[in-house]
């Protein structure tokens, strides 16, 4: 079983590999000892990400359901012979990670399939179960179980989860509402989109990304680093965005360049170091 308990975390540490090399790097600058778990979690949840949104010639609805079905009996038995989920379940029944976080991811996983446009309350909970569960998850880990640190750091945590899920869907417009018919943000018509609009926007994350960094500051040294180079990524991007028109967000998606993430990166490690974050 050790064999094929450590063979299934690293289908997922390569599985990360493979579709974020960004959200991987960040991984490996968490202390070593989470950096497994971390991996496990993201590979679940892309997985699901997947399904919805690019195997278009399959069965979508099923499959999305024989994933829960399988997560739900891997955590009940303590095994899967999918290695992704097997992995998976060996984190969440060893942090006691909630069970209606997992739910609630699924749960918005299959607002995916089912919607193209979001009301206000559609949009909070889509939210919350697409983005902020996963930073509670990965909260579990990195508080180790610790129920009082979790609760001082679940607001920052969602927070960031959030505020990383906003900024994606701005930089993803192109591809989710001209080639999937999709609208995240509630009351807005990409055919009119406005600069005003954007703004907007742009205002909220930031203030998301304002209380995710009160709570990196109190993170434990194992995990700061790391969830601090992402916080960093997210916000380049974000600048990045911020500096192009409402209607050249429709045409192209706009990216952080290596160069500029390895300086992040260089940043990071020193404000790391010398206590500064």
């Amino acid at each position: 079983m050790d064999l094929y308990n450590k063979t299934s975390l690293g289908c997922s540490k390569l599985f990360t590999q493979k579709y974020s090399t960004s959200f991987s790097k960040a991984v490996s600058l968490l202390d070593i000892s989470i950096q497994d778990d971390i991996y496990s979690i993201y590979g679940f949840v892309r997985v699901a990400d997947e399904i919805v949104d690019t195997f278009h010639q399959y069965p979508k609805q099923e499959m999305l359901s024989d994933l829960r079905n399988e997560v739900f009996r891997a955590l009940k038995t303590g095994i899967s012979t999918n290695p992704i989920i097997n992995s998976f379940q060996l984190v969440v029944n060893k942090y006691n990670i909630p069970h209606e976080l997992i739910t609630s991811f699924l749960d918005s996983m299959e607002m995916d399939l089912e919607k193209k446009a979001f009301t206000s309350h559609e949009y909070s909970k889509y939210i919350y179960g697409s983005a902020e569960v996963v930073g509670l998850m990965c909260l579990k880990v990195f508080s180790n179980g610790n129920e009082s640190e979790c609760n001082n750091l679940r607001k920052p945590a969602q927070s960031l989860g959030e505020a990383f899920q906003k900024v994606n869907f701005l930089r993803d417009v192109k591809d989710d509402f001209a080639e999937r018919g999709r609208v995240y943000f509630p009351n807005i018509n990409f055919e009119n989109f406005a600069d005003v609009q954007k703004r907007q926007i742009e205002q909220d994350i930031t203030n998301d990304l304002k209380q995710a960094y009160l709570g990196i500051k109190m993170l434990p040294r194992t995990a700061q680093l790391g969830v601090y180079v992402a916080y960093l990524y997210f916000k380049a991007l974000l600048s990045r965005i911020k500096k192009v028109k409402a209607n050249r967000i429709l045409q192209k998606r706009i990216r952080v360049p290596n160069w500029i993430k390895f300086l992040l990166m260089l940043k990071a490690r020193l404000a790391f170091g010398f206590r500064l974050i």
